[in-house]
């Protein structure tokens, strides 16, 4: 099976509301860093709309472009590696990041965010790139998309802590104002 197969699709939305979200919709248990046994991931899968092999969720760890899960060294867990919505500890170490990184958004958000700076919403962190290109991927997932520069660097001497996903996101708990501008490139 290939990334953009409609059942890989489907299989990777319904491991991220699972994982990230509501393992409760199946009466699935997380540990406290956010692991699940692939086996009950697998069975109680099985009366959903959704039920899932062991194959197909290797597969979705495989091919996924975003590398969104993590599937423990003995092969018997799986995790989201970010993006959590539910108090998950992923056990990142701070690690002090780049001078900047970048957060693409949609042009409709920019005047708040301008103002308030970047919150985490919903999720523990607020997701930063190392590249614009892939934060201009992200903001056209929400409309016009927008990059914004965040000065990562001067945050860090700050005091801010940074901590990088197994996929290469970067996280933080939020990004003030003063650290923020519109990318040279984007409206």
């Amino acid at each position: 099976m290939t990334e953009n197969s409609p059942s890989l699709v489907t299989a990777s939305k319904f491991m991220s509301l699972l994982l990230r979200h509501q393992p409760e919709a199946i009466g699935l248990s997380l540990d406290a860093q956010g692991w699940a046994l692939i086996e009950d991931l697998v069975r109680l899968s099985q009366n959903s709309r959704s039920p899932l092999t062991r194959e197909v969720i290797l597969d979705v760890v495989r091919t996924n472009s975003k590398q969104r899960f993590s599937v423990s060294e003995d092969g018997l867990r799986i995790r989201a590696n970010q993006g959590h919505s539910i108090s998950v500890d992923l056990g990142l170490a701070p690690i002090a990041p780049p001078e900047v990184l970048f957060h693409g958004t949609a042009t409709r958000f920019l005047e708040a965010i301008l103002a308030e700076g970047l919150r985490p919403g919903s999720r523990q962190h607020v997701h930063l790139s190392a590249d614009p290109a892939t934060a201009r991927q992200v903001g056209q997932r929400h409309g016009k998309p927008v990059v914004l520069v965040v000065a990562s660097g001067a945050m860090h001497q700050a005091g801010h802590e940074f901590f990088r996903a197994e996929n290469g996101v970067w996280l933080t708990a939020a990004v003030p104002p003063q650290y923020l501008k519109v990318a040279v490139d984007s409206p």
